[in-house]
Formats: C-alpha cells, structure tokens, sequence
C-alpha cells in the first residue's frame, strides 16, 4: 500500500505540509504544481514559490505564499512586550491584531479570526503584538496602512471560492472539508455559530492556499493512506486580543481531540489550526511509524529558528505485506472463578478482539494468578480496557503497542463428498499453506462415524 509517514516532532503548519509534499515529487510535477498554484485556483492576488532552506543542517523547502505581494508574517513573542526587543523580518511596521504576536515557528497561515475594532497611531504606538484567534461580527473597520481594502471573508464565501477553483472534485471536497474543520474549530472557542465566524482576507487566502496546495499534492502523489506522528504542539503562551492564552491555541486543541499530542521544551507556538485540521482530515490513525520501504523523503521547513530543526519530514513509500500494529492490554488476577474468568474471555472475543488468552503467574504473597492478556486493534483499544473493567476484578490495565507481521489470508469454499467445506489459505513470506476448517471436519466426522483424521485425509487426498 502507497504510504505517506509524517513527522510532525516540530508541528505542522499547511505550509510545511506543502512543502514536504512538493519535495517528493519529480522536477515536472513540481512545475505543474506551481503552474496550478499560480494560474488555475483563482485566489485573488495570490502567488505561490518553493525556495531552498536549511534548518540545523539539513536541506529543505519552503513555502512563500503571498497576496497582493505581501506574505503573512509571525512575530517573536517576548515576555516583557518590550517593543524596542523586537526586529521585524518585513516591511510594514504598524502590525494591528492581525499579526500573530508571539514565538512562533512558522511562517505559517492566518485563518485566525480578528477583533470588532482597531485602534492605530502608526507614528507614536508601541506594537500591540496579538494573536489572531478573534472572531468579529462586524465590518465596520477603517485601515489607514498598508492593509487599506482588507475585509472578511464569511465560511460561505470560502465556499463560494473553492467550487470555482480548476481542481478536480476530490480535491474541492478535501479543501472544504479541512476549511470546515477550522471554521468549527474557530467557531467552537469564541462560542459563536460558524456562520458568524468571519476571517481577514490577507489570512484567508493564505490558508486556502496551503490547504489547497496539499490536497492537490495528496492526489498527484496517489497516496493511498496517511500516517502521522504524535503532533508536537509547543509550549508557553500566546498573547491575543483578550489576554494570555496556553498553548496550543483554542481553536488547534480543539481540532487535535482524539490525537496525541505533546508540549515540550521548545516555547511557541508549533501547530497550527492549518496543519491541525489537514492532519486530523488525511491521517487514518496517530503512531510509530509502520516497517514500510521508503522510496522517497521530503523536508518542509518553516522560518523560525530552533534548536531542533523546524521542520516537518514526509516519508513515502510501501507498506510491507502484512505488517501492522496491535495493541496488548495486560492485567493480573488471583480472585476470580474459572467460569468468571471465561466468561470475560469470551465477552472480548465476541466485541472483536483478535485474541484473547491466559498465562499462569505467581503473585505478591505468593499466591498463583493469572495474566489476563487481550490483543486488539488501536481503535478498539478504549471498548476492549471497558469490557476487561467490567467484567473482571482487576484495579489496572497494562497496554503495550506492538508491530506484528501476518501471511496474507484467505478463505475458500471446497466442494466435496460430504459437501461444502472452507479452507483457510495463508501466504507470504516465502510461505504457503492452508487448513481445513476444524468446526466442519468435525461436524462432518460425527455424521459419518470417523474420526477426525479420517475426514481430514479423505478430503485432502482427493483434492490435493
């Protein structure tokens, strides 16, 4: 299976994403791509580069998306707000509420949402270096700088844009789907209907870029199913419109429900609502990555500079056959009757897991017991730890994540003498070999007075 594992040790934002994409693809597909970017989405004013970067040694891409020729910057956050500690890396000096005022290691998108007034004296004030994650239900803003004729953008005009993009339909259907995980995200920390939630034009393209970007990037590549780290979101604190906020900020933590994820020692802001929702839409589960043979790797870097490099790592390759991952949950018991005890077993197996067994043990005080050992699929993690809770004594559950590797399996109907009877076939591995089914070899014995080894011999010297 065609796999992409993303690395996102330092986070993820839509950028980064983009351009670890763009960095596994031939030389021809990277023009197209930046072809389409540029001429064939309709994002008014918006272009789209690759250039070359290096975070702590090591080679990579980054993206510059731009509207109206201006890139969207993040600012350092210093815990003093001291404005003369501040060296801004663009042009425009009278930063509002749309900048994003804190550590941050992206360059990353401004879906945020800003605030209902802006006051400005370009000449006399010290920089109020907030956060975007503000939504307004008002447009009755007056800009007299270099962001003169910004407005809002409504989640319904966002929709609007991507139906008319020249993409295919599966990537119209990505785009929105990712851009409504934020709206909702967004909508969800201001307590505000999604339909209220409106978002600054110069942020709004960006992010539709990087989204964009990426899902077009997904299809070209042919990706077949996403694999992402557990996502490191930063740490500290962001400064926004209405005080100090944790990070990560509201509207990722609330995307990232049902992800793991982790902080660290590295102070900002590492994912952001972008990346959170494009991780969230194409990954199909959160882990180690997979035994998978790599045929190519790409690094999507950010701007910010760390002591870890500030990028994030897509590798892309093939699964190898029959290789997955189980999760075992362990408890010991000594206090419960054999039927109890069988009773839960088979109460396990009948909820899906994939294997249920005991093992003997000895225990504290040296009392015998017995180790409780289910194996089950991640997803089915949580209901498997319920059922063992509920149905045996144990006080605690031990869980272990393992890669296993399987034969490829199959299961035939063999027409015979005494009618119809499966066989499970496995192969792989430079093996191959098959099993009549037990349950209906003795059914069959027991009708015809044999014994099993009868049925057994009688079938397999006719038909192999």
């Amino acid at each position: 299976m065609k796999t992409l594992y993303l690395d996102c040790g330092m986070g993820a934002a839509g950028d980064m994403l983009m351009a670890a994409l763009l960095e596994l693809c031939s030389e021809q597909e990277k023009e197209e791509f930046l072809h389409t970017m540029n001429h064939h989405l309709g994002l008014p004013g918006v272009t789209v580069e690759a250039e070359p970067a290096v975070k702590c040694g090591i080679t990579g891409t980054h993206m510059v998306v731009k509207v109206h020729g201006e890139e969207e910057e993040s600012q350092d956050h210093s815990h003093s707000y001291d404005h003369d500690d501040h060296e801004h890396s663009h042009d425009h000096e009278s930063e509002h509420d749309h900048t994003h005022g804190h550590d941050h290691s992206h360059d990353h998108e401004s879906e945020h949402l800003h605030t209902h007034k802006h006051n400005h004296d370009h000449h006399t004030h010290d920089h109020d270096h907030t956060h975007t994650h503000d939504h307004t239900h008002s447009q009755d803003h007056t800009h007299a700088h270099s962001h003169a004729g910004h407005h809002h953008s409504s989640l319904h005009d966002i929709e609007h844009l991507i139906s008319h993009m020249e993409v295919s339909e599966r990537v119209k259907a990505d785009v929105l789907a990712v851009y409504r995980l934020i709206a909702e995200a967004e909508s969800h920390a201001h307590g505000a209907p999604v339909e209220e939630i409106h978002f600054h034009e110069v942020g709004t393209m960006d992010a539709v870029a990087d989204v964009t970007g990426v899902c077009l990037l997904m299809e070209r590549l042919e990706i077949e199913q996403v694999i992402a780290s557990p996502v490191h979101v930063g740490s500290g604190q962001v400064r926004c419109a209405h005080g100090i906020l944790p990070v990560p900020a509201p509207a990722t933590a609330h995307i990232l429900r049902d992800v793991p994820i982790y902080g660290g020692s590295i102070q900002g802001e590492l994912c952001t609502p972008t990346g959170a929702a494009l991780l969230k839409h194409f990954a199909s589960r959160f882990g180690a990555m997979p035994v998978m043979r790599v045929a190519a790797i790409g690094y999507g870097c950010g701007k910010k500079d760390f002591e870890a490099a500030n990028c994030v790592r897509a590798s892309l390759g093939e699964t190898l056959e029959g290789a997955d991952e189980v999760v075992e949950l362990c408890c010991n018991l000594d206090d419960m009757t054999p039927e109890a005890l069988g009773f839960a077993q088979e109460q396990l197996l009948a909820a899906g897991a994939l294997d249920v067994y005991t093992t003997a043990i000895g225990m504290k005080k040296c009392r015998p017991g017995v180790m409780l050992t289910c194996m089950c699929r991640r997803e089915q993690a949580d209901q498997m730890k319920g059922l063992m809770f509920r149905h045996t004594t144990t006080l605690g559950i031990r869980e272990y994540v393992c890669s296993r590797t399987t034969l490829q399996r199959v299961t035939k109907e063999i027409e015979t003498e005494f009618g119809t009877v499966h066989r499970k076939e496995v192969s792989g591995w430079g093996v191959q070999r098959g099993k009549l089914e037990y349950e209906e070899l003795a059914e069959i014995a027991r009708e015809k007075g044999l014994s099993l080894e009868e049925v057994r011999q009688q079938i397999e010297g006719r038909y192999w």
